[in-house]
């Protein structure tokens, strides 16, 4: 595939490397700057921007028929727009706000224990999510992703940040030195104590997975998951 790419920072340099070594092309390097965008080159864009050029970035890319994979956050008030268009101009799109395989599968795990918790209301959960001092948002997006499957899944209504509060579950975020990204949810009452976690050594998960989504829709349109992509169900 020829793919463009916006956003390149970290990440963006990180799927260079990955899609170069599956036999992909990089034709367009998008970035804080950027002029003008050929979209002529592109059979895929996948965007790691920021979450005020997100938007814009992929309903571009979808106006001109180019298939977009976004791991941006931050922006996702906008999400049900993006949607909207994509169906409207027959587009093809995934957002996800991790796309590490092990993450994906951390999601899956996390939505199976919840419903085993939901008839054990005296463990009070919470999730802790641990990154580098440069990411811009908190809490992450894959904390709120963790959040909303357990409340899919239970009796809490919401979640709030650095909080604690009966029916919300309180999200802690850290910002420390080279962390690449770590996860943890907790099951705790006054005897015992479950947790699950997943971290992340480096940013090659998350690259490799943006590739495995890109490579998967590549030819389909509609708007996927990664659930999709790894046909978890």
């Amino acid at each position: 595939m020829n793919i463009g790419l916006f956003g390149y920072g970290k990440m963006g340099k990180m799927i260079e490397k990955i899609a170069i070594q599956r036999n992909h092309s990089i034709v367009a390097k998008i970035d804080v700057g950027t002029k003008e965008i050929d979209y002529s080159a592109m059979d895929m864009a996948i965007d790691f921007s920021s979450p005020e050029a997100a938007f814009n970035n992929i309903k571009g890319c979808l106006e001109h028929n180019i298939p977009v994979i976004s791991g941006t956050t931050g922006w996702l008030n906008d999400y049900e727009n993006i949607i909207s268009y994509c169906n409207k101009k027959n587009g093809a799109f995934i957002y996800a706000s991790n796309f590490s395989l092990g993450v994906n599968l951390f999601f899956q795990l996390n939505s199976y224990l919840a419903k085993m918790m939901n008839n054990l209301p005296e463990y009070k959960v919470s999730i802790e999510e641990i990154h580098h001092l440069q990411k811009l948002d908190a809490p992450s997006g894959t904390a709120i992703s963790l959040a909303e499957d357990i409340i899919d899944n239970s009796a809490y209504e919401g979640w709030l940040l650095e909080k604690s509060q009966d029916q919300n579950i309180p999200i802690i975020s850290k910002r420390i030195a080279d962390e690449y990204g770590t996860h943890i949810v907790s099951y705790e009452n006054e005897v015992d104590e479950i947790v699950i976690k997943h971290k992340a050594h480096n940013r090659e998960g998350f690259a490799l997975g943006a590739i495995v989504a890109a490579e998967w829709l590549n030819g389909k349109k509609g708007v996927f998951s990664m659930k999709d992509v790894l046909n978890l169900g």
